[in-house]
């Protein structure tokens, strides 16, 4: 709130669960709590009792269907942020839709077609937490990095010097992709924020929203595709229609696995589906004469802390079915940190990561009963929020849409360390092969081909 100046007696939250003890602390300053659920029945008498012509909705519930609530905001003047794309029951005919169906991709496109015709609309921001959100303007900041680096140290003739010095003042961060050979690029995440409350038996841990996880864990793995790729993976799909900058796979994201990095380390993250892999692929795309020229491939890559990775275990031995405990760490969190951000790869330094490392101190020290990773999603809400104040008639936006500047220069000071820095990493670098049999396992020599990240004994 010290970011945003409104009264507390101008705020609502409205939550179907009861918080009411934790919200005391508010309401007694003038704060509105209502306990209600939001249905796809009552949305508008709800939401017309609460905000009105003018006002903002900060959208962080699950399974509110986005393109309900995006037109009910821009038929009534209001501007909207939320940090998902979500659907009012996903798990609805689930084993008739196709892996298109149950896509992202699917989503984004559904989202285009309601607002095609909008024009002079109200400001709503998609997709726009940690990430997605604030990952598509560590994107932004790791090429403007690699571009002075680059040019720093004379890496390239006076003459590539001079055009990527160009793209770079500009902020054509497509072509500048384009220009330094990005091929790949990870929204890589290692999540290292340990309990004295280990999780038990039938409960699922987590740092930050169990249902979202859950909901987006076990739908089809969804990646953006480059046109450096030499070959689809085995059973991938392509979408039919619209800019085709993904492909998606039937299977789960949380059972496929990639290596990437962080720093100082590589991992091995899930490919879960996340909003950036169709927003920084689809925006860094160079187009020529109707032809994708240029894309990177771009995947999520997400090692959460050990009592999650241990929770969807359970969930995997239950058939997918959620525990019917769940948690979210928060004062048992006794050390740890979040460790975010964007990996570029490909270009001459082999890979760049510019992101946050959050420890739980810190975040503690910022905002009190919070975690690293809850504080990180906040701050790329709340630089949302400015800057739609600012600029309250651009109609739909992805993260990729705002000025990173103007973002990064409000998130920075809850972002904990803040790193942009070079790496020779490769997936190949450290790679070992135990079963040389396994034809699985061969590796391609283009070290920025999917199949090399792809995690195989």
């Amino acid at each position: 709130m010290d970011k945003i100046d409104v009264p507390l007696e101008n705020i609502t939250i409205v939550d179907f669960e009861d918080k009411s003890k934790a919200l005391k602390k508010y309401t007694d300053q003038g704060l509105k709590y209502v306990c209600e659920k939001i249905t796809e029945e009552n949305l508008n008498q709800v939401l017309s009792k609460y905000v009105d012509n003018g006002g903002l909705l900060i959208d962080l519930a699950w399974n509110i269907g986005a393109n309900d609530i995006i037109k009910w905001c821009h038929d009534h003047n209001v501007l909207y942020v939320n940090t998902s794309i979500e659907l009012w029951d996903p798990v609805k005919e689930i084993y008739t839709k196709s892996t298109f169906e149950k896509s992202l991709y699917w989503r984004q496109m559904q989202l285009r077609d309601l607002s095609r015709d909008w024009k002079d609309a109200p400001t709503a921001v998609i997709d726009h937490g940690a990430n997605p959100g604030l990952i598509s303007h560590f994107v932004k900041q790791a090429l403007l990095d690699i571009a002075a680096r680059i040019c720093a140290e004379k890496k390239v003739s006076p003459g590539d010097e001079e055009e990527i010095s160009h793209l770079a003042k500009n902020r054509d961060f497509a072509q500048l992709a384009k220009k330094l050979g990005i091929k790949v690029i990870h929204c890589s995440e290692r999540d290292t924020q340990i309990t004295n409350r280990p999780k038990k038996v039938n409960e699922f841990v987590g740092t930050w929203s169990i249902e979202g996880l859950r909901e987006e864990g076990t739908a089809p793995a969804e990646m953006g595709w480059g046109t450096h790729e030499q070959k689809l993976p085995p059973l991938a799909n392509t979408p039919p229609y619209g800019p085709k900058n993904q492909i998606f796979f039937p299977q789960m994201g949380i059972n496929t696995w990639v290596r990437s990095w962080i720093p100082d380390e590589e991992i091995v993250g899930m490919m879960i589906r996340h909003g950036e892999a169709f927003g920084i692929s689809d925006r860094l795309t160079v187009w020529e004469d109707g032809e994708a020229i240029y894309r990177p491939t771009v995947n999520y890559a997400y090692m959460p802390c050990h009592e999650t990775l241990s929770s969807l275990h359970e969930l995997r031995c239950r058939n997918y079915e959620l525990q019917p405990k769940i948690r979210i760490l928060t004062d048992e969190i006794t050390s740890g940190e979040d460790t975010l951000g964007a990996l570029l790869m490909g270009h001459c330094y082999n890979s760049w990561w510019t992101g946050s490392s959050l420890s739980i101190e810190e975040a503690r020290s910022l905002a009190p009963g919070q975690n690293a990773t809850t504080l990180q999603v906040a701050a790329g809400i709340v630089a949302a929020v400015l800057w739609m104040l600012e600029n309250p008639r651009e109609g739909i936006k992805l993260p990729d849409d705002l000025p990173h500047d103007f973002v990064l220069d409000i998130a920075k000071p809850y972002l904990g360390k803040f790193i942009s820095t070079p790496s020779d990493w490769t997936p190949l670098k450290n790679r070992k092969i135990f079963f040389k049999e396994n034809p699985a396992a061969k590796y391609n020599p283009d070290p920025w081909q999917f199949e090399n990240f792809l995690f195989i004994d």
